[in-house]
């Protein structure tokens, strides 16, 4: 590498990480500043593996899950627990969700911890309750 390239990389780099801290994340403070920074990436890249800011997508998205995974509690709870929510915060009964999940016998066994919802009744209930899917995994 010839030493015009090393003092351009320095520069680029220096430059680059006064937006997006590319190194591991210590502290809140650094979490922020990745999760906006990942969030105007995604708004940018979008779906596009092919955008030329894609890699930097992927790994600044890493940085963040190794931090979560360090930092943060994961809440305990079950698609189950948060129908069982749900359903007294908006007084209904088993007998209410029949129709989303599938019938009553449906209803029991996924409240019951007997069955898993799958993809259509995690989106029914997402519409009904107007709650993002990841509420049911």
């Amino acid at each position: 590498m010839k030493t015009t390239g090393k003092k351009e990389i320095v520069s680029a780099w220096a430059s680059l990480q006064r937006h997006i801290p590319l190194h591991p994340i210590t502290n809140e403070e650094e979490y922020e500043q990745a999760t906006e920074a990942l969030d105007e990436l995604v708004d940018l890249v979008g779906s596009d593996e092919g955008h030329p800011l894609s890699d930097l997508l992927h790994v600044l998205g890493s940085l963040i899950s190794d931090y979560e995974e360090a930092h943060i509690e994961k809440p305990t709870t079950t698609g189950a627990s948060c129908i069982r929510f749900l359903m007294e915060q908006h007084g209904l009964k088993q007998t209410d969700l029949a129709p989303l999940l599938g019938g009553q016998s449906v209803v029991s066994a996924v409240l019951a911890g007997k069955r898993e919802l799958n993809i259509r009744q995690i989106r029914h209930l997402s519409e009904r309750f107007h709650v993002s899917p990841a509420v049911f995994f």
